[in-house]
């Protein structure tokens, strides 16, 4: 092809960005923090359901518990309306990981804990 009509299609040429190597570092403490995210939300609504198989064979009304298990869902939204934003979708995908990650964890696992401890 002629240099010119490839300028003309294409624009100038220009080399290609360097692909930036993934740091193992962030990789690894991304991987952590969504373990014990999941580990803590699995804990939660594994819980919630056995608390509420109890309380439908009791005959009671269920209460507050559909809430809390509605609450896994809603914070899933959360995170993934949140990792849908501009300035993170430019972020190299593990510290995009990372950032979620810290954001996704306190919470499930601060009422894990909580709810270890409530339960004896």
């Amino acid at each position: 092809m002629n240099p010119s009509t490839h300028a003309a299609l294409y624009g100038p040429w220009q080399p290609a960005k360097p692909v930036r190597k993934e740091r193992p570092a962030v990789v690894v403490l991304a991987g952590l923090l969504w373990a014990v995210t999941a580990l803590s939300v699995s804990w939660v609504g594994g819980l919630a359901c056995i608390a509420l198989l109890w309380t439908a064979a009791a005959g009671d009304a269920p209460g507050g518990l559909f809430l809390l298990l509605l609450l896994i869902p809603a914070g899933a939204g959360a995170l993934t309306a949140l990792a849908r934003t501009s300035r993170l979708r430019a972020m190299d995908a593990a510290t995009r990981m990372l950032l979620l990650g810290a954001v996704a964890c306190p919470v499930p696992t601060a009422l894990a804990v909580w709810l270890w401890f409530l339960a004896g």
